[in-house]
């Protein structure tokens, strides 16, 4: 148990492990590819901007510059007459928003980014957005309107001689710096534009990759649950194993320590002048060499039927004869050790059987409900036909089997937890045997139990 938890855990940990590392790469991927159409584009707006200007002699400002110099000029002589700060400072809001308005509202040089993506073949559905970094009155004295702290610390950091790059927030791309300047105004802005489809293209550039990882994380998934599955598969053919042989050496072990108490009794010198014991003593051995002989059948069939190398010899008879002397034989058997109560009438119906397997399939049935019974034995067989099939089943009321149990009873030297302890002794191989005739005879077998309340096994066998 503790070995199959380690092997349970380390391979949940690696699982995860290679989980977060597939969910890093792909996120590095995504980041590569969002850093490289951000800079495709980017330079590709380079391009535009440079047409534009070349073809059309334009920075797709033309008609923002016309109203702002209008505005302007009544807007500066209106600023440089307050004297009230509070209203200087409306009063600059007011400016401010006029201006912002303007450039979104009326600049042209959008249009033409579009109209250069879309002849070139590029993405051109895009959002703008334009931010004043900086807007000065300008007169006999300067008045700042605005100023933005980024304006600010990028302003320091070109005095202090670094090299400014372009910067990039989020998905959003600057497409340039621009610098308007009247005899009235001084306006620094910026202009970027955010692509709607970029999510989409992205996706698609790193489908493989997310792809690739999550086959390769349910590949391995797959890979540890099929191993886990064997490993714990193979424990318990070996439990099964382990528990066969101890089964096995015990059952070997009664018939041949009876023998040899029985001959080492013939060796006993008042033991042989007494015919009657003698007698005894070569039945008792007689009995117990039988026990053994089918001891040892019982493994050389196991081989046998594992290979599936057994062949039934189906022969045609009445299966209401047949149950009658199975039963009949079985009760003689045991000393009338049972009480069974048949509830069948096939009415002389005809059925293709191996009669000795299906024997030996009965009788197993028969068997268990006696052994595995804790208080007087009672048995009921039910059957019935129809044009395709036979039906028979065999309740009892002994200890029942566990939901569990059900599971695996079929399955060759399992035995219940009930039957390794007690009274209850086998091999494990009752049921797997009428398993195996039962399906040799192109039919199947099955069981309902309940602990305490006794169990059912069905066979079904075809016309």
């Amino acid at each position: 148990m503790k070995k199959k938890n380690t092997v349970l855990i380390s391979g949940v940990f690696s699982i995860l492990i290679l989980i977060f590392f597939q969910i890093y790469l792909v996120r590095g991927i995504w980041r590569q590819k969002d850093e490289m159409f951000i800079l495709r584009y980017t330079l590709r707006s380079q391009e535009a901007l440079n047409f534009i200007s070349r073809r059309m002699q334009d920075d797709g400002f033309d008609t923002v510059r016309y109203i702002l110099g209008r505005y302007s000029e009544k807007a500066n002589q209106e600023l440089h007459e307050i004297r009230d700060r509070d209203q200087l400072e409306l009063k600059k809001k007011e400016v401010l928003e006029f201006f912002t308005q303007v450039l979104n509202r009326e600049q042209d040089l959008s249009g033409l980014l579009s109209a250069y993506f879309e002849r070139r073949g590029f993405e051109n559905k895009f959002k703008y957005r334009i931010i004043i970094n900086s807007l000065q009155m300008i007169s006999q004295d300067t008045i700042v309107v605005y100023q933005s702290p980024e304006f600010i610390n990028i302003i320091n950091q070109e005095k202090a001689g670094r090299q400014l790059l372009n910067e990039i927030s989020q998905s959003k791309i600057l497409v340039n710096r621009f610098r308007m300047e009247d005899n009235n105004y001084r306006l620094l802005f910026e202009y970027y534009i955010d692509f709607t489809g970029e999510q989409k293209h992205l996706l698609k550039e790193t489908a493989v990759s997310f792809a690739l990882s999550i086959l390769s994380i349910l590949v391995v998934i797959i890979i540890y649950v099929v191993t886990y599955r064997n490993l714990r598969e193979e424990q318990r053919l070996s439990d099964l194993k382990t528990d066969f042989i101890n089964n096995m050496t015990h059952e070997l072990k009664t018939p041949l320590s009876t023998i040899t108490v029985a001959g080492r009794t013939l060796e006993i010198d008042q033991i042989r002048k007494n015919e009657e014991k003698i007698i005894e003593t070569a039945r008792l051995i007689g009995k117990q060499s039988i026990h053994l002989n089918q001891l040892i059948n019982m493994i050389l069939e196991i081989s046998m039927w594992e290979r599936t190398q057994f062949e039934i010899e189906k022969k045609e008879v009445d299966i209401g004869e047949v149950m009658d002397d199975i039963i009949e034989s079985f009760k003689t058997g045991c000393g009338n050790c049972v009480s069974i109560v048949k509830i069948y009438s096939f009415k002389g119906k005809k059925a293709y059987l191996d009669v000795v397997y299906f024997t030996t399939l009965m009788n197993n049935l028969l068997s268990n409900a006696v052994k595995y019974s804790d208080k007087d034995p009672e048995i009921r067989i039910e059957g019935h036909s129809d044009d395709h099939s036979i039906t028979i089943s065999v309740t009892d009321n002994g200890i029942g089997i566990s939901r569990n149990d059900q599971k695996h009873v079929f399955d060759k030297f399992y035995r219940a937890q009930t039957g390794n302890i007690h009274k209850f002794k086998g091999l494990g191989l009752g049921l797997y045997y009428v398993r195996k005739i039962a399906e040799a005879h192109g039919g199947d077998v099955t069981v309902s139990s309940r602990q305490g309340k006794g169990s059912t096994f069905t066979v079904i066998l075809p016309q």
